[in-house]
């Protein structure tokens, strides 16, 4: 659903306040909108406006344009994935990542990284004293189960612009299950683009360590699937405990949309993300 994010943020979510004051490593916030329109087939000129409708089963969706840019949101480019990140909280806004077939298995594993500050954002910042003894887990947004298929992608995921202050239950719980679901969906439709991220509800968060990490009320996942069925779908989880089925955390990506303030998917084409984007089945997934 295309917005204006400005007006919507300053109910919906925690605007960062932070800007770019390092341009030699941090990309300032512009979310890359590139076109995805279908081939043309100039044979027909019926089927090119269909086409103009429909998205092109081959074209690919950057990880930037996945989702809209926060107000003073700092994009950073990874190997695997787009962080949008929220300074003030020392949060990410968003993480925007592509999984397919082939990026589902790999080689690489977490053994032995750890997490790291990101200094390629300005501080303060999140550090890994800011999460020890807090209670909280350092909860991956894009996890590091998504990114065994390249050194420097299982690396990055470990970046503290890439993580939030997580319940324990729900990091090694209901979340960590999404997380395995989406690779079964990646391997089962060959390819699906994924953003998740933080939600802060209140005006006032509670925070850990010295540096103040602002610990999320809820987090959100959106997952878009293209090809012959183009289907999309959103999930809500509670920061805290909870042990339930997949399909009781399912909201549409409308419904995720108003509550986070976030465009996700603005380059589909218009009548597709409307379709799409309006209601979510969870039978429609399994």
């Amino acid at each position: 659903m295309k917005r204006n994010c400005f007006f919507i943020l300053g109910a919906a979510l925690f605007i960062a306040t932070a800007s770019c004051n390092n341009p030699s490593k941090i990309e300032q916030s512009r979310v890359v909108l590139r076109e995805y329109s279908a081939k043309e087939n100039k044979a027909d000129t019926r089927q090119t406006k269909k086409l103009k409708d429909e998205p092109a089963k081959t074209q690919d969706i950057s990880n930037e344009s996945l989702a809209s840019k926060v107000n003073n949101g700092i994009m950073l480019n990874r190997t695997a994935y787009t962080v949008c990140y929220n300074a003030k909280a020392m949060l990410p806004h968003w993480v925007a990542w592509t999984l397919t077939s082939d990026h589902v298995n790999g080689k690489y594993s977490r053994g032995g990284i750890k997490f790291q500050e990101d200094e390629d954002v300005p501080a303060p910042r999140a550090t890994d004293a800011d999460y020890r003894g807090s209670g909280y887990d350092r909860g991956h947004i894009c996890p590091s189960g998504d990114n065994k298929w390249n050194e420097d992608a299982q690396r990055e995921s470990f970046l503290l612009t890439n993580v939030c202050p997580q319940g324990h239950n729900l990091n090694a719980g209901d979340w960590n299950e999404m997380e395995q679901q989406c690779r079964r969906w990646a391997e089962r439709y060959g390819k699906i683009y994924i953003v998740s991220g933080p939600i802060l509800y209140k005006k006032k968060h509670k925070t850990i360590g010295r540096n103040k990490v602002v610990v999320p009320e809820a987090f959100f996942k959106v997952v878009l699937r293209l090809g012959d069925d183009p289907k999309a779908i959103g999930f809500i989880y509670k920061n805290e405990d909870g042990n339930r089925p997949k399909g009781d955390y399912v909201n549409s990506i409308d419904q995720v949309e108003r509550i986070t303030g976030i465009d996700f998917f603005p380059t589909l084409p218009d009548q597709l993300e409307q379709s799409i984007e309006a209601t979510a089945e969870w039978g429609d997934w399994e």
